[in-house]
């Protein structure tokens, strides 16, 4: 994979300039068609996806997963955290299996979907990700070979805002590359984000789930990259007490989600300038 561009798994779930309603009769049926093989009442893994106001990318999201390739047992599950625009008509036409939580804030649709999972390993995704072909082997693997393992993360990578190249982002990946190493060292839960990590179902049960004090929203999070103490956070916390978390780095568990929450920033460049001035600041906490 080049780290300029997008790597060639992805092409076919950008659907690029289609919005939900632009998809062909075909296009949808094939959606449907791979998600009906994610749906087993006798799940191995549960893949929970919240998802608030997303109408036009969570078909991107299901598109991508649906086309992992595993032996696993796997149901898909999509929780629609209140969501006031259609995304409930999307997800029913594509036919994932979902549930509504109208208790506004990411901490209680992923803690519903936790307790509707019917998997041994719970994976996290989001709506505005694509998950490479062997993401499910990838980040299963660990925790089903390793008995000490009781949660897992992966890298990420950033989709460019249209018209956009990779390159601005690149160097910040890069940033985030080293500053992940090292915060493995004594902070490592701010390593863990919700839309690239799993852990065992049981463990993440039985050590709190994801219960927090507050209700962290949906947009606005700026930088929510650097200060991650939300609920993915802390169950990476809770799962530590009953063993360790294990970093799959290898390319093919990596993901590509959304950049649009650097662009709150304003542009590429100052994301990347802001983040950088923070990570100087408090490297010494890390070391």
């Amino acid at each position: 994979m080049s780290l300029f561009s997008l790597p060639a798994w992805s092409k076919s779930h950008l659907y690029p300039g289609k919005r939900f309603d632009d998809l062909t009769t075909a296009e949808i049926e094939d959606l449907r068609s791979r998600i009906s093989s994610f749906s087993s009442d006798h799940a191995d893994v549960s893949i929970v996806i919240p998802v608030w106001n997303e109408q036009d990318n969570v078909f991107r999201t299901l598109s991508s997963l649906s086309s992992n390739k595993t032996d696993y047992q796997v149901e898909i599950i999509v929780i629609n955290n209140n969501s006031t625009d259609r995304t409930q008509e999307v997800i029913d036409k594509i036919g994932v299996i979902n549930y509504l939580q109208p208790k506004q804030g990411t901490p209680f649709a992923r803690q519903l979907g936790l307790e509707k999972a019917k998997g041994k390993y719970y994976l996290c995704a989001d709506a505005d990700t694509l998950y490479p072909p062997q993401w499910i082997n990838q980040m299963v693997g660990p925790m089903a070979t390793d008995s000490e393992v009781t949660g897992v993360y992966g890298r990420y990578s950033f989709i460019p805002p249209d018209g956009s190249s990779r390159l601005g982002l690149t160097f910040y990946e890069l940033l985030t590359s080293i500053i992940i190493r090292v915060r493995q060292r004594k902070r490592e839960y701010l390593n863990v984000y919700g839309f690239n990590m799993g852990f065992i179902t049981s463990v993440g049960i039985s050590t709190g789930g994801f219960n927090v004090i507050g209700d962290r929203q949906y947009a606005g999070v700026v930088g929510s990259d650097y200060a991650n103490d939300a609920e993915d956070g802390r169950m990476a916390r809770n799962l530590r007490t009953k063993g360790r978390l294990a970093l799959v780095s290898h390319p093919k568990a990596r993901v590509f989600t959304s950049s649009r929450r650097l662009m709150d920033d304003g542009s590429i460049w100052n994301a990347f300038i802001n983040r950088a001035k923070l990570q100087l600041k408090i490297f010494r906490e890390f070391m």
